[in-house]
């Protein structure tokens, strides 16, 4: 399952993040978002996918969502 397909207001643990561009999972970590951190699916919008991780909220677009793994 991945974030796309995640239910607005659960969390989640993330399991796997399925990308190839090493400066991509660089800046998905600085965000929080790397394997075994929880994080909680807020909202889906056309497009995009709103998590909270840790202290932040951010928006981030569908295909990255289906990249990660939860």
């Amino acid at each position: 399952m991945t974030l796309k397909d995640a239910v607005s207001g659960r969390e989640y643990i993330i399991t796997d993040i399925k990308t190839d561009d090493d400066e991509l999972n660089a800046f998905l970590f600085s965000l929080g978002l790397y394997v075994g951190e929880a994080v909680t699916v807020v909202a889906h919008r056309r497009g995009s996918c709103t998590v909270a991780v840790k202290d932040g909220r951010y928006s981030i677009d569908s295909q990255l969502a289906e990249a990660i793994a939860i």
